[in-house]
């Protein structure tokens, strides 16, 4: 992309600088912080402790990540770097209007705003199984430090930090991972005891919606889930336009994929190793933590505990982890809040725009509110269930609409905004009824034993297996995958936004002609392009819409 003006607006000092890093930054640090920004210590304790639960079928999630990495790179991504927007929610006012836009980044800031609250919780658990400090203590502490650097240094600290601290997730991690293998003498023998415990089953194909993890609803969900968050969030969006052009962005993304695969790989066999430690003696059943999402810390105290340095380097990596998820959010927020919501009311209440002085002062008073905001919310998140679930459905629910509506905008001319409008209400509707509604049957997990509790904890506990009472009085839409809340929501979203915008376009007459063909993905948008040289197409344009076709004309750059 040539290098100049943004195709649609302009850009003050202050946004270049603090809320895109003066768009100079190479792919390498983007990278990291793509994975970074979701990869949190959700990541290090909600897939291990999902292994050791469940079994090792949850990494077949990578491979939907590599199937939908090119679909986000070469299909989303040109309509972004065109736009050339500090809030990836301009879009939608541009294709569709006002309520759009502001519809969507509400949206955007209630998922971001609650998933902060679980990241921030992570940690927090971590910290009482090691030190038995108190969850209070550990929020206020990693939420306040996160706040403090994300609200001085703008996106250029955040990208920076980001690097150092996917080094130290991946250190802790492989530390675990080591350990186990010195312990058990070999993978081979970890990977026996897993088996042994029905731990390796990998190959469940079963179609129906309602088996929570299969490679229908991995590939499937983890795919919508991974797109709602790489191909159109705000969070990620904003780091790709930290970037000069669009082919280093698409170079960040691609290698977003092995990093962020890798970290998920070596996470899900560090619950494994954790598993070949307690298989004999489970400590949530022996009561010496309080959840599964702090195997890995208990792990970290009983085998590293007499070693000075290692349970500082797994504390770092576990505080590394939300440090960058956090800093990520809170940047994005305060950029989405400027653009979407308080430059326009500022603009309509007093009638002119915002200094860049002010502009300057009120991110980062915005970007300190979010900070504390997450604060509060952390310690709600308790009442999500495990972490790992929780942010997933925290993404399904509203991110499966929210990338169906801007589906809706990029791949078809026949949606408009009223279309769009309902179909993302009644998407947002079924998913959250999906995600909360009740009673939800009981997970089916995979049996522990506390028979080898005596020597272990020097507890006395009988042989204890996970049971699953029948479902028959259940709901079947309760039943579902949790994994499919976004796929049904964007289904829904996407089917009855274009039949609704179907029917409106027929009742009012609206000519679909008349449309940028920026705002679109590159195969239709080339579809238009032909439609607008074409003498024929040419005929049926309006003088107003001649000035738009000139304004493509002339601006038209090539990705």
């Amino acid at each position: 992309m040539a290098t100049g003006q943004p195709l649609f607006g302009t850009w003050d000092y202050v946004v270049l600088e603090y809320l895109l890093a003066d768009k100079n930054m190479s792919f390498t640090p983007v990278a990291f912080s793509l994975m970074a920004s979701f990869m949190s210590a959700i990541t290090l304790l909600g897939v291990s402790s999902e292994n050791y639960t469940f079994g090792i079928q949850f990494i077949v999630i990578n491979i939907s990540y590599g199937i939908f990495t090119p679909v986000a790179a070469y299909l989303y991504l040109p309509v972004f770097f065109r736009l050339q927007a500090t809030s990836a929610y301009e879009y939608l006012e541009k294709r569709f209007g006002k309520v759009s836009r502001l519809a969507a980044s509400l949206s955007y800031t209630l998922q971001m705003t609650l998933y902060m609250g679980v990241v921030l919780y992570a940690p927090a658990l971590a910290l009482e199984a090691l030190t038995g400090i108190s969850k209070v203590a550990a929020i206020l502490s990693v939420g306040l430090v996160c706040t403090f650097y994300s609200t001085i240094g703008g996106m250029k600290a955040v990208l920076m930090t980001d690097v150092f601290q996917s080094l130290l997730m991946f250190a802790a991690v492989f530390s675990i991972i080591i350990f186990a293998v010195i312990d058990k003498g070999s993978f081979a023998e970890i990977w026996r005891i897993a088996e042994q415990g029905n731990r390796t089953e990998l190959l469940n194909f079963d179609p129906d919606p309602t088996v929570r993890h299969s490679w229908f609803s991995l590939i499937i969900g983890g795919g919508i889930t991974f797109l709602s968050l790489y191909a159109v969030n705000q969070t990620q969006v904003q780091r790709y336009l930290t970037v000069k052009d669009l082919k280093t962005a698409q170079k960040a993304l691609w290698l977003n994929w092995p990093i962020l695969t890798c970290l998920s790989l070596s996470t899900s066999f560090s619950g494994l190793a954790i598993y070949s430690k307690y298989y004999n003696c489970d400590p949530v059943k022996a009561k010496v933590i309080n959840s599964v999402d702090q195997l890995m810390p208990l792990y970290v105290v009983d085998t590293m505990g007499d070693i000075p340095g290692l349970s500082g380097l797994f504390v770092a990596g576990i505080f590394s982890a939300s440090l960058s998820t956090v800093s990520a959010a809170v940047n994005s927020l305060a950029a989405v809040t400027i653009e979407d919501y308080y430059k326009p009311l500022y603009k309509r209440i007093f009638n002119k725009s915002l200094s860049e002085k002010k502009i300057a002062v009120q991110s980062k008073l915005i970007a300190l509110f979010f900070g504390f905001l997450c604060l509060a919310v952390a310690f709600l998140a308790q009442f999500l269930g495990g972490v790992l679930q929780a942010s997933l459905t925290i993404f399904g629910v509203v991110g499966g609409p929210l990338l169906a509506l801007f589906s809706l905008g990029m791949f078809t001319t026949t949606a408009n905004e009223k279309g769009a409008l309902t179909g993302l209400i009644c998407g947002v509707s079924l998913a959250l009824w999906m995600a909360f509604g009740s009673p939800k049957p009981p997970l089916p997990t995979l049996p522990v034993s506390t028979d080898g509790c005596v020597d272990a904890f020097n507890v006395t506990a009988p042989n204890l297996m996970r049971t699953v009472t029948g479902e028959k009085e259940y709901f079947w839409l309760y039943k579902v995958s949790y994994l499919y809340n976004g796929v049904f929501g964007l289904l829904t979203t996407y089917i009855m936004g274009y039949l609704v915008s179907f029917a409106v376009n027929k009742v009012c007459g609206h000519n679909q002609q008349n449309f940028d063909p920026n705002l679109f993905i590159p195969p239709v948008a080339r579809r238009l392009e032909k439609m607008m040289d074409s003498p024929l197409s040419l005929k049926q344009w309006s003088d107003s819409d001649e000035d738009l076709r000139a304004k493509y004309v002339t601006n038209n750059r090539k990705f």
